[in-house]
């Protein structure tokens, strides 16, 4: 298991595959999609797992979340954006784009379902030099979804939350409630019948389903667990580069200045 700074990441994790050994290791992986890659290659030809740390992928609110999203309840889905700010903590070696953004980015691609066709990213370093402290980033899909990140350390409030709206309905993921971490608004524009075109609001009930309080760390320690002992399909690998590959197409947009 490897949990240090993000930059030892990719050598670590290489050394420890090439040795035969399973690998768990903290969000991201590496910080170059070449890397990850060359990641996922020693895995598979050494034949051992490669589990990326995305602790969010095992809340049970996001298993939720998805569930309403594949579901079909809030229909077809237009947006999805996250928001996750906080006073600190102020990172010297990561901007806040991988150190925060590598959360929401992950549950964006798992909701979603596609890579970005595009992405850009703006951002400013205030503290030190060269490590962004905001950054606020956007996607564009294939099928036309768009998704949104607003990540900060410089910022009063504490806020953990993913916002999906559908054509039906709207949901809100927020990590920083205790009972309600799943909102559902049934809320959403519509055009009545008879009209000449124009597009009105519905709104409806608004209710929170029941979620386990499973610990989610301790979900996603027996999750590779189960992976080591009875074998796996390379997913987790994957979504992985997937999740790097964005990453890094948001960073070359941050650097790009576009």
């Amino acid at each position: 298991m490897i949990a240090t700074p993000v930059p030892t990441h990719h050598p670590l994790a290489k050394r420890a595959l090439e040795a035969g050994k399973h690998v768990f290791v903290e969000k991201p992986p590496a910080m170059r999609e070449a890397e990850m890659a060359e990641l996922v290659e020693i895995a598979a030809r050494e034949g051992k797992v490669l589990m990326p740390g995305h602790l969010l992928l095992y809340h049970p609110g996001v298993h939720k979340l998805k569930e309403l999203v594949d579901s079909g309840e809030l229909g077809d889905v237009l947006v999805v954006y996250g928001n996750r700010q906080n006073l600190g903590k102020i990172r010297k070696d990561e901007n806040a784009l991988w150190s925060l953004g590598v959360h929401d980015l992950s549950v964006i691609l798992y909701l979603i379902g596609e890579q970005p066709a595009a992405a850009r990213a703006q951002g400013h370093a205030f503290l030190t030099p060269g490590v962004e402290d905001v950054v606020f980033c956007y996607l564009e899909f294939p099928s036309g979804k768009i998704a949104h990140m607003h990540l900060s350390w410089l910022d009063p409030h504490k806020m953990r939350k993913v916002t999906v709206v559908g054509l039906n309905k709207m949901a809100v993921f927020d990590d920083m409630e205790l009972e309600r971490k799943i909102t559902v608004y049934d809320k959403a524009p519509e055009e009545p019948v008879g009209t000449y075109g124009e597009w009105r609001t519905r709104t409806g009930d608004i209710f929170s389903p029941k979620i386990p309080n499973d610990e989610p760390l301790k979900l996603e320690c027996r999750h590779f667990l189960s992976l080591v002992a009875d074998g796996w399909d390379g997913r987790e690998m994957h979504d992985g580069l997937e999740v790097v590959r964005a990453l890094e197409m948001l960073t070359n947009s941050l650097r790009r200045g576009d």
